[in-house]
């Protein structure tokens, strides 16, 4: 008897709005807040450098001492698979690219139109600039 190998994808939970598998990706925007103990902010700001090389699509990061925010686009098909990815971003590239051993205390994921109509409104994060890495 053969079986069909088959790839594991990242799902989503069904909402029951007829979403179908030829879904096309959408651009989320993720703001990203890690914590954890004090860290010299050279090796800090060299890890977050390091991430920012080796992600492409990151925006811009904030970092102290304690705590760093990490905000940029991803690229996925619903909310969830954008927030699986960000959830999984800094303890795969911790060891590469030699970040603190902090832990993730925050995640907004929201889609492009909110955070457009947020900036617009005035009470969403400013558009990132200038980009890059950049103490609090």
């Amino acid at each position: 008897m053969r079986r069909a190998r088959a790839e594991r994808a990242l799902t989503s939970v069904e909402t029951g709005e007829g979403a179908g598998p030829a879904e096309v990706s959408r651009l989320w925007h993720v703001t990203l807040s890690v914590s954890g103990a004090p860290a010299p902010l050279a090796e800090v700001r060299r890890g977050l450098e390091q991430l920012a090389h080796d992600h492409p699509f990151l925006l811009t990061s904030r970092y102290a001492a304690d705590h760093a925010e990490i905000r940029y686009w991803e690229e996925a098909r619903d909310l969830h698979d954008a927030a699986a990815v960000a959830l999984r971003l800094w303890g795969e590239h911790r060891s590469t690219a030699k970040l603190p051993p902090w832990e993730i205390v925050g995640l907004e994921v929201i889609d492009r139109a909110t955070y457009h109509q947020r900036v617009a409104e005035g009470y969403g994060p400013p558009p990132a600039s200038p980009v890059g890495v950049h103490p609090y």
